[in-house]
Formats: structure tokens, sequence, C-alpha cells
């Protein structure tokens, strides 16, 4: 849906500052977000319960339209686990197809300290090709994206510091 009313954009906004802290701290950061989702040649759905947001998405054409960057997808916490994320991937998946796309894009930080997944706080330099192969997700998002068909297709070893890389996913829609 791409129309929510003040309270609903509120509560989107606070999800995404919740669910991802690190890169949207604040609320006006989030709002941000979502003010760039609606502008007409980005997606963006939510989930509601009660006519309250309890998860949302959007997606951005990039690669002239053959490519769709999920940025973000978020589920409130009391929800997860029930559905509503894949939900919300499949539909933003359909409408990207329907867009002409033909490859959805996702970027995961694992920059948490400490790190999540098994790329965290290793040199992924030294041979990226057995790192991938070894790859575990741990509690980090990418195990969801792998679980719904996403494929990692690469990563920037550092991107938020040393040992915390973006792992990129993909999938063919």
């Amino acid at each position: 849906m791409n129309t929510l009313d003040a309270a609903q954009r509120e509560q989107a906004a606070r999800i995404l500052t919740e669910s991802l802290p690190l890169g949207w701290p604040s609320y006006n950061d989030a709002k941000e977000e979502l003010i760039e989702l609606l502008i007409p040649k980005n997606t963006m759905f939510a989930a509601l319960e009660n006519r309250e947001t309890v998860g949302w998405g959007g997606i951005m054409p990039i690669y002239k339209r053959r490519v769709f960057e999920l940025h973000p997808l978020v589920v409130r916490e009391d929800k997860r686990g029930s559905g509503i994320g894949g939900a919300l991937l499949k539909a933003l998946e359909d409408k990207a197809r329907e867009r002409g796309g033909l490859t959805m894009r996702i970027d995961a930080d694992d920059e948490i300290e400490g790190g999540e997944t098994s790329f965290a706080n290793v040199d992924l330099y030294s041979d990226f090709p057995g790192h991938l192969r070894r790859f575990k997700p741990g509690a980090h998002q990418t195990a969801f994206y792998l679980k719904q068909g996403y494929t990692i297709v690469g990563a920037l070893p550092d991107a938020n510091g040393y040992g915390k890389p973006d792992i990129f996913l993909a999938k063919r829609l």
C-alpha cells in the first residue's frame, strides 16, 4: 500500500530505527527514508494490522530499471517470524517484475560489534571463495534472504570498519 496516514508513517519510521539503528539511528533519518520511497519511481508497501504498521519495505530501480534494490525491509520485533516479511518481500518482487525488473538486489551490512556472520572479523581478501563456501549467517538478516531464494553474489570487506563487511545478495525475478 502506498498511502499511509501520519500515524502509520510514524509507526513505520519507528520500526526502521528500532530494527536497523546503525543505518537509521534517528526518527528523522527514518522519515527521510520513507519520503525517498514515496517518490513515484520507487515503491513502498506496508503491512497493517488493526490500522497499525507492523512491517514495511521498499524498492528502488537501478541499472535502467532492470535491477531493483530492496531498501529496506523491516518487521516490528513482536511480529517477526509470522510471515509478514516474506509476504512483503514477495509483493515487492512481484512489483519489480511487473515494472520490468530482472533482478532484486540487497545489501546487508554485518556491522554489529562482534559481527553476526562468518564473514565478520575475518580477512575476506585472503580467500573470498573459501569464505563464501563456508558462509554461516548466524542471526544476521542474510539467513532470512537465503531462505527466500537469494544468493550471495559478493561482499565488500571492511565497508563498515575492519571485519565489518557489506554482503551483497541477489535473486533473479
